[in-house]
């Protein structure tokens, strides 16, 4: 099926050096504060994208739960599918879609676990029904029916009964540590604003690149 030109414009205010922080976490924080200002539905999701043993590239979604001058921090299974292609080059792409702000973000950098600390800490925030899912899933691994996974629930539920529930071992925290991060603004006639930063040393050098 092809797909017509919609020649949507996207009138909005453009992005200029003069715009930005000089770090692009300060950046992507006052961007992150607008999609929830906004009132986007889960702001913190994103495309993380990696290219897997294979030579396959391998792209999901998942959720940021947190981020500073060290990286951008996600909580998944270790043995998941996703893990495994993150784990077979050390680095992976995310790529943040606030679409109706017009608005795109793209990381690249390498992949690193959380210390067990953190993973431990985030863990006990978590919601229990969170808590027994991480126990009661084995993800990406093939199961026979939804019953199966039913059952897996009710076996992790009668199994902490009444516990606090502690991580699995098999689930943890992966932080990126961003070496390129890409901020795209939409712009009329599809002609948009791309600036890119771009480490250098212990400094950040920011370049425009044509839509």
């Amino acid at each position: 099926m092809d797909l017509a030109d919609r020649r949507e414009q996207y009138e909005t205010t453009g992005l200029d050096l003069a715009d930005l922080a000089p770090d692009p976490v300060d950046q992507f924080a006052g961007w992150y504060r607008a999609a929830e200002d906004a009132g986007l539905w889960e702001p913190n999701a994103f495309v993380i994208s990696a290219v897997d043993a294979e030579g396959w590239a391998a792209s999901r979604y998942v959720l940021l739960k947190g981020f500073g001058p060290d990286g951008f921090v996600f909580y998944t299974n270790s043995g998941s599918a996703k893990v495994a292609a993150l784990e077979a080059t050390g680095r992976a792409c995310l790529t943040f879609g606030w679409l109706s702000l017009r608005r795109q973000v793209r990381v690249h950098g390498t992949v690193e676990r959380t210390t067990r600390e953190e993973s431990e800490a985030y863990f006990a925030r978590r919601p229990r029904s969170h808590q027994l899912g991480a126990w009661a899933s084995p993800q990406s691994e093939v199961v026979a029916d939804r019953d199966e996974l039913e059952r897996r629930w009710a076996e992790a539920e009668a199994r902490f009964a009444g516990e606090a529930i502690p991580p699995p071992p098999h689930w943890g925290g992966y932080r990126v540590r961003h070496s390129l991060v890409e901020f795209w603004q939409g712009r009329p006639n599809r002609f948009h604003d791309r600036l890119r930063y771009r480490r250098s040393g212990d400094g950040w050098i920011i370049e425009r690149l044509a839509p």
